[in-house]
């Protein structure tokens, strides 16, 4: 079989006439550059599957790697990488590209031997991303089956024989005996050759993922069991899926869309086929579409949105040993963040620089970060960005800081109050669209600086998140050192503090001094463990205080390994900026990307209308006690998994899944509960097991499903997990697609569930 025929539903790259795909085919040595002294290289070539990019040394040997076109983000031309700007003496701009992978994977800066040569590659990955963006459903699933021939085609003949099958089987998590593949792989063998070539062995796989548990609700509707009429798809779009409007339109658009047979159409019907596609896309999936774009009043006041936010937004890895990168403001900026952090410190030249004082982190000039803010602030989201400012410099140095941030950013910078006066609350993200607002240190207050009236370089105390003070204070020890941070004062430009409008960082001073002095521009950080004090003491007051002013909570000085804590419980208060490593993957960062996923990723969530009076404050320790408090139960019965993958390398081994669904949200609301685990089946387990919660507060609630490799001798592998707001689920059959660890999307893993919420009275 040839592989082009399996990869033929790419059907869009005519490849035969596009110059750039036809050089990118012959390949091409290109220096892969990972510093100014390591530049390697290293041949590339992409594969006749138009979808694998394959390059290995120049050396003898063997060893060559691969990566798949889908795991590319973006190209970038030129010297856009700091690995490029860093050699740009050496090799022009027009040789130079950088390729962008999805999630925390690091970037591949590659030189050409030419200019031609590197267009060539620019303009064709460019047009096989767009490819891959363009791939309807079955298309993936088409190229999904056929990387999976590749990889068990051992001997490369385009046929694939018994014992290669059974190889297949194992590598795709699939424990099937002897007996059951060979009658499978007989059936499928219709030429009868003792091997599966080309479209036999696409009917192999489609016997292999035979979905029973589909079928089965099929012919529930089904009057005949081969097809749906349109009143038979009504009455699964009612009685199921919970629909209520317009329903029988509804079933003809769902026939249009998905039904691939043209009889089945004309007939109004849907076969079985049809039905597939339908629960298998977005309208099937379990997060509800009309969730998905900006659907909330983006009007409010400021203070009334939750805002994704970053902390130590520089780094890549660890704070002390990490290596800082204008990379990591490229990345929170394009995963929707809406507040990033600079710690600024006098730099050479007079020139500011960006780095976690006293480590070992490398260091990056200020001037570079402004740029890239400039770049990349307002591609994913047009809604404003904080830029959080903690300020270790000279006043010479933050001049200059000033002086780049008013030249680079122009009127994307804030400088003066929306209205040209002020008022007594903040203006609202729609009012700031494309704006960058600093957060800093202010000399006096926004009053004084509308008038003019403001003296040049007064000392203010130290910035509040000098996480020196930090260790201390969470350490609990060393009070000497720790008054002398806190009272410490530092000489603050006009000009930088002129920029400074609407977030004045202060220190804080209690919620009574806050209620009776405080300023609404005022915001003030707190440290996650000074953060949970005030919860635990004063936690409608923490609400109240929030649906007036900004608070910022960040990691814990501790924190050395740029781990994260739980903001679930920040936002339980109404905590606006709750500031998270972006580069660490784990459940901390699943919460923020399922929180901020509705939206339209635009990176400002509304707040429960409960969260936002500065007079009736929300308790979450005591929900039951504020008005409109209505309990729902959420039902969800998980009916089956589809290709789970591999996560132990290890030969033969074939996962264990279980499911568990883990509830975040109020601490009333914090639940787990989980499945038995399937011996030996990651490829079509099925559970059919219910798991059930009460939900105190529905709007603040996450739904996290994790599936897991069980062991029963240690820590269970993580195999992917999806979450997503609570108020964002569809009712009915609904399909799950799993991400990785790191956020990035498995296809064609799933998980298929049916979900009831009712009203507890």
């Amino acid at each position: 079989m040839r592989e082009q025929q399996m990869a033929s539903t790419q059907s869009g790259l005519r490849i035969q006439g596009d110059d750039n795909l036809q050089s990118m085919f012959v390949g091409a040595v290109m220096r892969k550059i990972k510093s100014r002294t390591w530049k390697k290289q290293r041949y590339f070539r992409l594969q006749e599957d138009c979808m694998t990019i394959w390059y290995k040394s120049k050396k003898a040997g063997n060893a060559h790697s691969t990566f798949s076109v889908s795991d590319v983000e973006a190209v970038r031309e030129g010297h856009q990488s700091e690995v490029l700007l860093s050699i740009s003496d050496e090799f022009p701009p027009n040789r130079c590209f950088t390729l962008v992978f999805r999630g925390r994977r690091g970037n591949l800066d590659l030189v050409a031997d030419s200019a031609e040569e590197a267009q060539s590659w620019i303009k064709g990955m460019r047009k096989l991303i767009e490819n891959v963006e363009n791939m309807g459903q079955r298309e993936k699933l088409d190229q999904w089956i056929c990387d999976w021939f590749k990889k068990a085609d051992k001997n490369k003949d385009g046929r694939m024989n018994f014992k290669e099958v059974q190889d297949l089987l194992k590598m795709m998590n699939v424990d099937m005996n002897e007996h059951h593949a060979l009658r499978l792989f007989t059936m499928a063998d219709k030429s009868q050759t003792g091997s599966l070539e080309g479209d036999e062995f696409v009917l192999f796989y489609k016997m292999l993922t035979q979905r029973e548990d589909v079928v089965r609700i099929f012919q529930d509707y089904s009057g005949d069991g081969q097809k749906l009429t349109l009143h038979d798809l009504e009455d699964f779009l009612r009685e199921e899926q919970l629909e209520t409007e317009a329903v029988q339109q509804r079933a003809l658009e769902l026939i249009e869309r998905y039904e691939p047979s043209d009889t089945a159409k004309m007939l109004q019907a849907m076969s079985i086929d049809g039905f597939l596609m339908y629960l298998g896309s977005a309208e099937g999936s379990i997060f509800d579409p009309q969730h998905q774009g900006v659907y909330q009043d983006m009007t409010l006041p400021l203070c009334h949105y939750f805002i994704s936010s970053s902390h130590n937004t520089y780094l890549l890895e660890d704070q002390l040993r990490g290596h800082s990168s204008v990379e990591g403001y490229i990345r929170a900026l394009k995963r929707g963040c809406r507040c990033v952090e600079v710690d600024c410190w006098d730099g050479p030249n007079g020139e500011p620089i960006v780095y976690h004082g006293h480590t070992f982190t490398s260091k990056i000039l200020f001037k570079d970060v402004v740029i890239a803010l400039g770049s990349y602030a307002f591609k994913v989201s047009e809604y404003p960005v904080i830029l959080s400012i903690e300020n270790h410099c000279s006043v010479e140095q933050q001049r200059v800081m000033a002086q780049h941030l008013n030249q680079i950013l122009g009127d994307m910078l804030l400088k003066s109050t929306v209205d040209g006066n002020t008022t007594n609350s903040f203006p609202s993200p729609e009012e700031l669209k494309g704006r960058i607002l600093l957060k800093g240190k202010k000399i006096g207050g926004l009053e004084a600086s509308m008038s003019g009236v403001v003296e040049d370089s007064l000392t203010e105390e130290v910035s509040d998140e000098d996480e020196g003070a930090d260790i201390d204070e969470d350490n609990h020890h060393n009070d000497s050192i720790r008054r002398r941070t806190k009272k410490s004062k530092q000489h603050l430009s006009k000009e930088l503090s002129d920029f400074v409008v609407y977030c004045k960082s202060v220190h804080f001073n209690g919620f009574k001094h806050s209620r009776n002095h405080a300023k609404f521009y005022e915001i003030s950080s707190f440290t996650e463990s000074k953060a949970r004090k005030y919860m635990r003491e004063a936690g409608a007051e923490f609400v109240c205080h929030n649906a007036r002013q900004l608070s910022r909570i960040y990691p814990s000085g501790l924190r050395t390994d740029s781990s994260n804590f739980n903001p679930q419980d920040m936002w339980s208060v109404g905590c606006q900026i709750v500031a998270l490593n972006f580069q660490t993957a784990g459940v901390e960062m699943d919460l923020n990307d399922g929180l901020f996923s509705q939206n339209g990723h635009c990176g400002y969530i509304l707040k429960p209308e409960f969260m936002r009076s500065a007079e009736r404050g929300f308790d979450p320790d005591h929900p039951q006690n504020h008005d409109g408090y209505q309990p729902l139960k959420l039902s969800i019965q998980v009916i089956s998994g589809q290709q789970l993958p591999k996560v132990n390398i290890k030969e033969g081994s074939i996962v264990d899944p279980l499911v568990r669904v883990e509830i975040y949200g109020v601490p009333l609301d914090h639940a787990k509960q989980e499945t038995r685990y399937i011996d030996n089946n990651g490829f079509n387990p099925v559970w059919y097991d219910t798991l059930s919660f009460t939900i105190h507060t529905p709007e603040l609630a996450l739904v996290r499903f994790v599936v897991e490799d069980y062991d029963k001798t240690s820590k269970n592998d993580f195999v992917g997990q999806y979450t997503l707001p609570f108020l964002c689920i569809q009712q009915g059959y609904r399909h799950i697609q799993l991400l990785s660890r790191d956020g990035t999307s498995i296809p064609p893993s799933s998980l298929f569930v049916n979900i009831r919420i009712t009203k507890i009275t």
